[in-house]
């Protein structure tokens, strides 16, 4: 039996060092790894490529199946703009008060070790409250802050305070913020702490070493190191806002302050026959937002992974 003889290491004459051979290639690895994503790519062609062609295509085309623009020329009616517009300031709004609120939370827990039971129940409660919405988050709101809610009779009958003494904002845009902020700040706490926990000891040690200040470490390392990550959460939950639709549809059931509520009127609404294929061009410009805020975020992050290795 012959017994191959390991390959011997080359040398380099002019360095006097010895460089090790190239590592083996396995044969069919990447045959394997693109075979492995064809369930996931099928899964993204189905149920996400699939559909967002289909809508879009709706729009344009009228109730008869013809190809036309009218649709699309909807998106600069004054309403339409205004639609969009109140869904930016809302997704805004929520997402820097959530990207605030949930940066303090980070940095309180910044001390705390990773196994510890505070830092695992943080994480836990982040977890399960960042998917809390829809129905279930609508009316926990209107159990507690609505027109009877038990927060809202209490502060009447006790302290004098009507919280509806101008109107009853919470079914209407103003009444979106909390429950928006409701599961912004878990999704921030989420997509910001490991770039908290990235930051390294040994860079406060080495600035207070050479005489800084712990304010200077924030200014001069800290704060320019978190920045990519806390920009690209907080694009990442204004589109997570632009998005959101079940809260809102439970909460504020009447009006189409928003663009998802714009969408369902156009598909359901008695006043709106025969113009279904709108919903296809609002989707359109959703679209749109949503990718022009997910490529900064792909763009940001990538800047910020650095400081995550």
């Amino acid at each position: 039996m012959t017994v191959a003889a390991p390959a011997a290491p080359l040398v380099d004459a002019a360095a006097g060092t010895e460089e090790l051979p190239p590592p083996r290639r396995r044969v069919g690895s990447g045959a394997a790894a693109v075979l492995g994503l064809v369930p996931f790519a099928a899964y993204l062609l189905i149920f996400l490529a699939l559909p967002t062609a289909l809508t879009v295509a709706s729009g344009f085309v009228d109730a008869d199946g013809s190809f036309t623009l009218s649709n699309v020329a909807a998106l600069v009616d004054p309403v339409i703009v205004q639609t969009f517009a109140n869904s930016a300031w809302l997704s805004a709004l929520t997402a820097a008060g959530g990207a605030l609120l949930g940066a303090l939370a980070c940095y309180a827990m910044a001390g705390l070790p990773e196994t510890g039971r505070t830092r695992r129940l943080v994480d836990a409660a982040s977890g399960v409250l960042a998917q809390f919405g829809g129905v279930m988050l609508a009316f926990a709101f209107i159990a507690t802050i609505g027109l009877q809610g038990l927060v809202t009779l209490t502060l009447k009958d006790r302290f004098g305070i009507d919280l509806f003494a101008e109107g009853a904002w919470i079914y209407g845009l103003p009444g979106l913020i909390l429950p928006y902020l409701f599961f912004q700040v878990p999704l921030m706490v989420i997509t910001f702490m490991p770039a908290m926990s990235a930051l390294r000891p040994q860079w406060a040690e080495a600035n207070l070493t050479l005489g800084g200040t712990r304010a200077g470490f924030w200014r001069y390392i800290g704060i320019p190191v978190l920045a990519p990550s806390f920009l690209a959460s907080l694009l990442l939950l204004f589109a997570n806002a632009f998005s959101s639709y079940a809260t809102a549809a439970a909460l504020a059931s009447q009006g189409s302050q928003i663009v998802p509520l714009q969408i369902r009127t156009a598909l359901t609404s008695e006043t709106l026959l025969g113009r279904e294929n709108l919903a296809g061009a609002l989707a359109l410009g959703m679209i749109v937002v949503m990718a022009v805020t997910m490529s900064l975020y792909a763009l940001v992050q990538r800047r910020a992974a650095r400081w995550q290795r």
